[in-house]
């Protein structure tokens, strides 16, 4: 026994050394992502900066149309996906991605499809029908210039990047390498734009830069991605959580141990440490345990480690729910007659194959896209239980039932758009369509416009409970009663702050005596 209980103060001891740095690091940083998060560009963000497409397309040269487009360009056979936008070098052009696995044969032979990246869009001018072949630093410049609308001074083409401290997205990947762009004005930003497609992807602004550094980029050991640490990366966070985690339990186990719940020392207290450090370790350290178990243990659950939150479902049948890929309807709406029949400030134009329907969507910088028929031009409404019908496909189970969610709730919510799971389309009403699969599968479809948002199944919802809830607190109660969060989180994390560095002062002093009794 005595020999147990001296393992178990020399793993927490040793353990302690090596980590309450981290520790510390983690809670500080934790702190700060939740005000400023990883720079991200989000689908708001990419629309406010994308000029008007109404006058982009009444000038003296006709716009062509998307058949007209594809035909000089090359493309044929269905599409997966189709934009109208004035998104590279401030000209309107159509972003193409063919519906078969592989990159579109007029992109760029640079940006074909390979095991790091997936196949690029095509980009085809609007007006001339050429194909976008090359990214310059002359055509990022005028990219970036459209994306500033005019707040910018005089911008600088700082080279371009594979990979940085702001891009180590995964999303980006199908973009890269990356043109980095000062835009000189009032908030220092600094934009991303596409080696593939010419557009922006990614903007981040002087305090987003600064503040990552004490945050996001520090807090998921950043520093150790795009280097030579890079393919140890994920190893190395999960080892180093299981390590905390082991940390924590022991000291818990010591400080329970220790403490005196029935009776005193002889100093009069119920800790026998008379050291200041010593004394606050202990008292912090038995406080804030359990939070700062829960906070490791959810931070090893965000890695997703050994995939064990991969159900191995098999893929959702869009396809066979919308009724195959998209193919332009002949005839069709013609560009002006959709931008006249959408707002004055519609700044894309997106053609889709919705269960069974050719459709466009007009997306303005706030709000619902407006759903156009791509046939007509006119408003689409759905008919009664259409999308639910045509949602049945998506697997070939059958459908428990079909919720009609008019609130956000424990496993369908929003958050901040700077945080790590925010940003995203998470539109109300909408529709949760429930599988009799072994899975137990729901799938979130959007009712305006009939949109697949996502799915969950018992092995996500498990992460969602074990790493978003523990590790964000992500609650609906306490995130709708804010401050409250905030204040809980605060205090909480200041407790693990001093825990860790007082832990970080006894190991600093205790590898010092060690040192010096070795001299």
């Amino acid at each position: 026994m005595l020999h147990a209980k001296r393992w178990l103060y020399l793993v927490h001891r040793w353990l302690g050394v090596l980590l309450c740095a981290f520790f510390a690091m983690w809670f500080v940083s934790g702190v700060v992502m939740m005000y400023v998060g990883y720079p991200k560009l989000t689908q708001a963000e990419r629309l406010a900066h994308l000029p008007p497409l109404r006058p982009a397309t009444q000038g003296p040269d006709r716009v062509l149309e998307p058949a007209e487009a594809l035909q000089r360009a090359g493309i044929t056979g269905p599409l997966q996906d189709l934009r109208l936008a004035v998104a590279s070098a401030g000209r309107a052009v159509y972003l193409v991605v063919p519906a078969t696995a592989q990159a579109s044969p007029t992109a760029p032979a640079s940006k074909a499809a390979s095991p790091r990246r997936p196949p690029a869009p095509a980009v085809i001018d609007a007006i001339t029908g050429a194909v976008l072949q090359q990214v310059d630093a002359q055509h990022a410049v005028a990219s970036a210039s459209a994306f500033a609308q005019g707040a910018a001074g005089s911008i600088q083409h700082l080279g371009t990047v594979d990979e940085d401290a702001f891009t180590h997205s995964r999303a980006l990947d199908v973009h890269r390498p990356l043109h980095r762009l000062h835009l000189g004005d009032a908030a220092g930003t600094v934009v991303y734009v596409s080696g593939a497609t010419g557009e922006v992807v990614r903007d981040a602004t002087l305090q987003e830069r600064v503040w990552n550094y004490a945050g996001a980029w520090i807090h998921w050991l950043y520093p150790l991605r795009g280097n030579v640490f890079n393919p140890y990366w994920t190893d190395i966070v999960n080892w180093l959580s299981i390590a905390g985690i082991v940390l924590t339990v022991t000291g818990t186990v010591v400080g329970v141990m220790r403490w005196r719940f029935a009776g005193r020392y002889k100093t009069g207290a119920r800790t026998p440490y008379r050291g200041f450090m010593m004394r606050w370790h202990h008292v912090f350290g038995l406080v804030f345990a359990l939070v700062t178990f829960t906070w490791i243990f959810s931070g090893l659950m965000s890695m997703n480690p050994w995939k064990i939150f991969d159900s191995g479902a098999a893929p959702l049948r869009t396809e066979a729910m919308h009724g195959g890929p998209l193919v332009l309807p002949a005839p069709a709406a013609s560009v002006p007659a959709l931008l006249a029949a959408a707002s004055p400030n519609t700044r894309e134009l997106r053609w889709t194959q919705t269960a069974g329907h050719a459709l466009v969507q007009a997306h303005s910088p706030s709000g619902a896209p407006l759903v156009l028929h791509a046939g007509t031009g006119a408003p689409h409404a759905w008919q009664p239980g259409a999308l639910a019908h045509a949602a049945a496909q998506l697997l070939p189970y059958p459908v428990v039932r079909t919720d009609t969610l008019q609130a956000y709730d424990l496993h369908y919510y929003d958050r901040a758009a700077h945080t790590m799971t925010g940003g995203g389309d998470k539109p109300l009403p909408v529709l949760r369509v429930v599988f009799d699969d072994p899975q137990a599968t729901w799938v979130h479809i959007d009712p305006h416009t009939g949109a697949v948002l996502g799915r969950t199944d018992t092995h996500r919802r498990t992460s969602r409970w074990l790493f978003a809830m523990l590790h964000s607190w992500d609650w609906l109660p306490l995130l709708e009663r804010r401050p409250v969060w905030d204040v809980v989180l605060i205090v909480l994390s200041l407790g693990g702050v001093v825990m860790s560095v007082t832990g970080v002062v006894i190991g600093w002093r205790r590898l010092g005596l060690k040192l010096r009794v070795k001299t």
